[in-house]
């Protein structure tokens, strides 16, 4: 099986966020313990392994070190990069992907990916006083309890996985948060999500600056999240701060010295349509003997 490991929104190596790809051509998937066995020897926050339905249709899964994964995005941005360096793929066009978050579309030009998000769904805010404590203590942030200005709130939210929006205040809060990592997967556990997308739209930059937590996969933090960043462009267009047509550029993986830039895009015409997308980079190329 040919291999691919690609680093995803960005357009340097070792920035953005690292995959790994398993290019099955037209074979059928290997078995689900080969896969996750595979997934956990290539130790990367997700393992993409795709077959080829027909030109221009790929059916992917999706595999962190611990489970599989209903979609996951920077590893369906490398995916695509990896399909045109195989030259499975033209430069530009548009593409189908069948996942477990259902069938997307994905579109390569002009060097970026954008791929279609799952539809956005809400599962409810965290208002309560003591929910809302609990939640900023476990991210080692007490002090950022009650920031709600313009009614923000932490809210789960999913484009293909849910996780918790959390709002902070500035920068300096959100380069503060050092998780309690194992409180964080309980709680994770407890709310039924991935983990959690604290963001700030205060940053001095302009820009929307973002950190994920997702211990409960085993992954503390992620230099670059597709769905999640889809989730919040669902959310800041909920709260009034996106409206249709809007792009947006979030910045991710500061903290972890992987700096990634993941480009939003949301349209409201007879559904809402969320697209993400980026650039990539290959750092290596191989062959799995299995």
């Amino acid at each position: 099986m040919r291999f691919y490991i690609v680093d995803a929104f960005t357009q340097e190596l070792f920035g953005g966020n690292p995959a790994g790809i398993v290019l099955l051509g037209e074979k059928e998937f290997p078995e689900e313990m080969v896969m996750q066995k595979t997934a956990a020897e290539l130790r990367y926050s997700e393992t993409a392994f795709v077959r080829t339905l027909e030109s221009g249709t790929f059916h992917t899964r999706y595999f962190t070190p611990e489970a599989e994964v209903d979609l996951c995005g920077h590893a369906t941005i490398a995916l695509f990069h990896a399909l045109f360096e195989e030259g499975i793929i033209p430069e530009e066009g548009t593409f189908t992907n069948l996942s477990l978050a259902g069938l997307l579309e994905v579109t390569r030009a002009d060097g970026m990916i954008f791929m279609e998000m799952g539809a956005p769904e809400s599962f409810g805010r965290i208002e309560n006083a003591k929910a809302l404590r609990a939640l900023y203590s476990v991210m080692g942030i007490p002090e950022a309890v009650g920031y709600l200005k313009g009614g923000l709130c932490p809210e789960m939210i999913s484009t293909g996985l849910p996780d918790i929006m959390m709002p902070v205040k500035d920068e300096e809060i959100l380069h503060a948060i050092k998780p309690d990592f194992p409180e964080l997967s309980v709680l994770s556990e407890e709310y039924d999500v991935v983990g959690v997308h604290a963001f700030t739209v205060e940053a001095t930059d302009g820009q929307i600056h973002v950190r994920n937590f997702a211990p409960r996969y085993a992954i503390d933090e992620e230099a670059a999240t597709g769905t999640s960043n889809g989730a919040l462009t669902y959310y800041l267009y909920k709260n009034g701060l996106l409206k249709s047509g809007d792009r947006s550029v979030f910045i991710q993986g500061e903290a972890m010295g992987r700096p990634s830039e993941i480009v939003s895009i949301i349209e409201e015409k007879d559904k809402i349509r969320i697209d993400i997308g980026g650039r990539a980079v290959t750092l290596a190329t191989g062959d799995i003997l299995l």
